[in-house]
């Protein structure tokens, strides 16, 4: 009996509606993500007048059908692109500023690998569609909470990690550095700066985040006093 009960499920997995179901989501989310990268750089050289949902359906191998089962439209494909690049973004974002051991080195490699990008600049013109399409702005709301929670976090990670004193909230701090990263993009972006002049112009707003302490040092006396013996004291 016990050899049956076990073999049962197996035997009923392939007609099994729920296995159905879930091998169409996991091929649902691969096609998805197919035309997401098709779509991207096609995006972001031609914009989005520039760019036939033929062209996309071709780079990614697709129907233009599918592009419309699973996005909809165009513009809907275009939001969720640059959503996507966005935090693709903060998670090198976050990885570049990993080496760091000052707060000032922190600040310089975020402000580096953001302006190092085009996806700031991807991400304001979808929030300009937005703007017309209200009907897209979930799902900008719900990138935004995600970048700043995570940024939030990384941030008070690394604090924590080199004994920091930040001179502000980490979640205060993660929306800081974003709407200053938009906000200098965008503007040297149309005023032709370079890459290094846009870092140049972050971390001149963004300023002191946080201040060294000297925690890190007295871990590093207290290990050295701990593996010394008596004799060699005396």
């Amino acid at each position: 009996m016990a050899g049956e009960s076990i073999q049962a499920p197996f035997e009923a997995s392939a007609g099994d509606p729920k296995h159905a179901a879930r091998a169409t989501r996991s091929a649902g989310r691969k096609m998805r993500s197919l035309l997401l990268d098709a779509a991207s750089p096609l995006f972001r050289e031609r914009g989005l007048s520039g760019t036939a949902i033929t062209d996309i359906a071709a780079a990614a191998d697709a129907f233009p059908s599918q592009i419309t089962y699973y996005f909809r439209t165009k513009e809907a494909l275009f939001v969720e692109c640059a959503c996507r690049e966005l935090l693709y973004l903060a998670r090198a974002t976050e990885q570049a500023a990993l080496k760091a051991r000052t707060p000032r080195d922190y600040t310089h490699a975020l402000a580096q690998t953001v302006t190092a990008s085009d996806s700031v600049a991807f991400f304001a013109e979808a929030l300009t569609l937005t703007r017309r399409r209200q009907d897209l702005a979930p799902l900008v709301e719900r990138t935004i909470e995600r970048l700043h929670g995570e940024g939030a976090r990384a941030y008070a990670s690394q604090v924590a990690r080199h004994g920091w004193r930040s001179l502000r909230a980490p979640d205060e701090s993660s929306r800081r550095f974003w709407a200053v990263a938009i906000g200098v993009i965008l503007e040297g972006y149309a005023m032709g700066r370079s890459p290094e002049e846009l870092c140049a112009e972050m971390l001149r707003v963004l300023g002191e985040q946080a201040k060294s302490t000297d925690t890190a040092r007295l871990r590093l006396v207290e290990a050295r006093d701990a593996t010394t013996t008596p004799d060699e004291e005396g």
